[in-house]
Formats: C-alpha cells, structure tokens, sequence
C-alpha cells in the first residue's frame, strides 16, 4: 500500500493533473501496442461524468479501478467524493494496470490522490496490482479474495479468442464472452459486495446479438441497472484518440432484483425515466437491452413492436451467405466464365439493387461450379440481400438490396439473404421488404438496441414485420421510386393505407 504523502503542488486537481498527462502522452502511444492492450484513456470531462453517477458514498469505500490506465477514473472518483456534503472517512483503492508506462503515470495520479485526501482528513491507501486483471481475477490459484462496494470502469477494447488464456480462465470462473471489455466488467460485478454499485464506459455492442447473450443475463441477474447513458456521436467519446464507437456509460448496483424504472440519458441532454419493462422486455428471450431515450424513440419502438408479423409468420427465412471465400480459394474467379456461377459480395450492392459484374472488382465476381461449391449456390429467382457488417462511418446500418438471380449464385457470407424455403420471393414481396428494411423508422427503430455495426440474422428474426399484403402494396408503391418509401412505411407504422390498386 502507498501512504498519504504531501506535496507542495497541489494548485492543480488530480483529475486535471491526469488529463494533463493523457494529452501530452496518448499521441506518442504505439498504436499496434494500444490496439492490442484496447488503451483509451478517458478524458476528464467523461471520467467526472461516471463519478457524479454514484449514489451516496460509503463511510469506508473499497474503490476498484481494472484496467486503470494513467489513473483518470480514480482521480475522478476521488475528486468527487471529496466534494459531496459528506465525504467518507477513508478511501481504498485498487487499481489494475498491465502496461508498466501507464503504471508509472499511475502512481503520480494516486500519489495526488492521497494529497487531496490528506486535505479533507480522510485516510487513503491504494495499491497498483502490475497483472492481467483477468487471469488475476479468474484464475481459481492466482485469485484474492477481492472484494469491493465500489468499481469504476473503462476496460479495454479487444476480442476473446476461444483458445486464448483469457477465455479459459473466464470459464473457470463461470463467466462466457467475447470481448475483453465484457470480461472486466462481468468479473467486477462478482468483486462487487451486496448493494456496491459500478459505473462503466464500454461501447453499446453487449445490448444486443447473439454473442454477448450470456453476459447480459450475467449483468440482469446479478445487478440492477440504475442509469444508461448514450453518446449519440460515435466519436464524441473518445474525440482526441479518434475512436470510432458507439459508446454507453452504464450504472449498476449489485443486487439480484431490477429497479421500477430505470433512467436514460443522452450527452446531448435528453433524460427520460422509463419503466424497466421498456429497457428489458419480460421474457424476451434474447435479453436484449433496448435504449429508447427520448419520447420519440420509445414512440417508434411501441409502432414497430406493434407490427403484426415475424418472419415465420410470413412464410420467409434469413440465413447468412453461404460462401466462405477463404474456404474456397481455389474456386473463386475475377470474372465469369464456363462452369461458373455468379458471387456477389457486399460491395456488389448499390442503389437498392445489385451490380454485377463489376470490372476490377477487388473481391470476385463468380465461383467456380464443382462438387464443393454446388452445395452452396442458391437457385435462380428474387433475394432480399442486406449487408451483415456496415462501415462506422456508413450512414445505415441496415442495408438491403433486392438480387435477381437468373441462373444459380453464390451469395457471400457477409451478406444476409431473405427467402421462402430456399428460393426466392415474389416480385412485390421482394421490393417491398428491402423497401421495409431500408427506411429511416427501421434502421432508427434497430439502433435503439444495436449499438454495433453488425446486422445479424437473429437480428432480422427478432424484428417485427408488417403483413403480407402489406408488404407487396409497398412494393407496388415503391417499384421505382425508392424516395417514398419512408412515407409509404410510416403509413404502415401509423396502421393507414399503404396504397391502392388504382
């Protein structure tokens, strides 16, 4: 443990002192060391906005910071705690930290920690744990009996490889997912005494999607979430790492049962108070976190749950594309040619429709027809194609295309494609789903809950759809004129008439 120095240049917070340091060292970082270690240190206005999130402040706080950086958060914390009306008596913290460079920044942040508290008399200990806070943690043999009413988070950003250390010491330790970010924040919630709360900075991909399914029921079983807290710039967040993302501050307490309501907030200012019923729909299966923030969205969201029809009620499925491109290397082809068939590929998309071929095509434009890919070549007719990956910077996240296959195709395995029983759709049915899918209501109303760039077909099941006949009179309205479909969908959304056989 450190003790509570003194020192004489204390005309400056350590929460600012920290900053200070984040903007003088995070340009010199080495970008593949910090992608690697998913190293994004938290500005100060971030760091102060998780603090002032914690409810009343224990008498003796038992503060743990994973993956703690240069030491923002807990300069933060600490600030914060010592300016509430009733400042706590003493101040415990544990910071994780891997990288010895941050850990020696580290070390100063606490150093002017134990300054301020030695100011306000209140006593300060706190200890740099120089080790992975996963194997730390997980690891039954390496593992202290941790344990804390306060945690203050912002993990790093990297996938779990399903043979790396890391995964096999989260199974251990009962805990299954897929991204380093989730792992912290999954191991903290078990450090975590009855009633110790965490606030958390992460980006939004856990609300929704098959992959982080486990740790969501991880979080909704063992905590209540308190406050949700969306950014609605990608990159306002983390603005000088120029980090691309779509970020959520969460609060949580440590408790087995969820609140009546829960609060959402946007950084533009917009606060609603909604019941937990509107965040975590009872008996979803998927336990998908729904983010409606302001009236409107939850408006939206209450239209499109209301639509009539699931997919299967509709007679249509999704499946992914078949055709792994890295698997059939030797059978992929620049151009058409006998014995081919046509390969379409995100990029083929445009307009609502498919180009293809396309010359000088980066990818392929065919693959060859052999006993290894027949398997995988959908018979001719309609598919509805939408992109199961856009880019962060693309303005939809939901991207459909309309495909009329006239011969057998292989359709690649970043694109979702939409059929009846492995064939294609009818004309207007076709039109009017892509249609569907490409509005504004829709690709607004899929927000409210991915807050990742993935598009995946479980996603596309679990979307509500109009009916039938609904779908094919907006395929009427909109063949060739793709400008009105987000007029013709809000008349659907508003239960009106979609169109007439005029």
């Amino acid at each position: 443990m450190q003790p509570a120095d003194t020192i004489d240049d204390t005309n400056i917070t350590a929460s600012a002192r920290a900053d200070q340091t984040r903007l003088e060292i995070s340009p010199g970082l080495d970008v593949a060391r910090r992608s690697k270690l998913g190293q994004f240190m938290t500005p100060a206005p971030i760091a102060s906005r998780m603090a002032q999130m914690f409810g009343p402040m224990p008498r003796d706080v038992r503060l743990l910071d994973a993956g703690a950086g240069i030491g923002a958060l807990t300069a933060a914390f600490v600030t914060e705690a010592l300016a509430r009306n009733e400042v706590p008596r003493s101040i415990t913290v544990t910071c994780f930290e891997v990288d010895e460079a941050m850990a020696a920044h580290l070390a100063r942040t606490l150093h002017d920690c134990a300054v301020a508290c030695a100011q306000r008399d209140v006593a300060f200990q706190s200890e740099i744990v120089r080790d992975d806070y996963v194997l730390a943690s997980a690891e039954p043999l390496l593992a202290r009996a941790w344990s804390f009413n306060r945690a203050i988070l912002n993990p790093p950003y990297a996938k779990i490889n399903t043979t790396s250390p890391w995964r096999l010491a989260l199974r251990s330790a009962g805990i299954e997912t897929v991204n380093l970010y989730s792992a912290f924040v999954a191991l903290a919630v078990n450090q975590l005494d009855h009633g110790g709360e965490l606030v958390a900075i992460t980006p939004r991909s856990f609300c929704n999607g098959p992959y982080y399914e486990p740790f969501r029921r991880h979080l909704l079983a063992n905590t209540a979430l308190l406050k949700l807290l969306v950014f609605e710039s990608r990159k306002k967040a983390f603005a000088d790492d120029d980090v691309l993302q779509e970020n959520v501050i969460f609060h949580v307490r440590r408790d087995d049962a969820q609140p009546i309501a829960v609060r959402l907030e946007t950084d533009l200012g917009c606060t609603r108070d909604v019941p937990i019923a509107e965040v975590v729909r009872p008996g979803d299966p998927n336990a998908f976190i729904r983010l409606a923030i302001s009236n409107d969205d939850a408006a939206l969201a209450e239209k499109v749950q209301a639509l009539p029809c699931t997919l299967a009620e509709l007679g249509i499925k999704v499946s992914t594309g078949r055709v792994v491109d890295f698997r059939a290397k030797e059978q992929l082809r620049k151009d058409a040619g006998e014995g081919t068939a046509p390969l379409i590929y995100p990029g083929h998309m445009k307009d609502g429709g498919v180009v293809w071929p396309i010359a000088d095509f980066k990818k392929h434009n065919a693959i060859l027809i052999d006993d290894h890919t027949r398997s995988q070549l959908v018979p001719s007719g309609r598919y509805v194609l939408t992109k199961r990956f856009s880019a962060k910077e693309e303005r939809r996240r939901i991207v459909a295309s309309v495909y009329e296959a006239t011969e057998p195709a292989g359709i690649e395995n970043h694109l979702n494609y939409f059929h009846e029983a492995g064939a294609g759709l009818p004309a207007d049915l076709a039109i009017g789903l892509a249609a569907f899918l490409n509005s504004t209501a829709v690709d607004d109303y899929f927000r409210l809950f991915s807050g990742h760039t993935q598009v995946n077909a479980t996603d596309l099941r679990n979307l509500h759809y109009p009916t039938r006949v609904e779908l094919e009179q907006l395929g009427r309205v909109t063949l060739g004129d793709w400008t009105a479909l987000d007029d013709a969908v809000g008349r659907i959304l508003a239960r009106g008439v979609v169109g007439t056989d005029e």
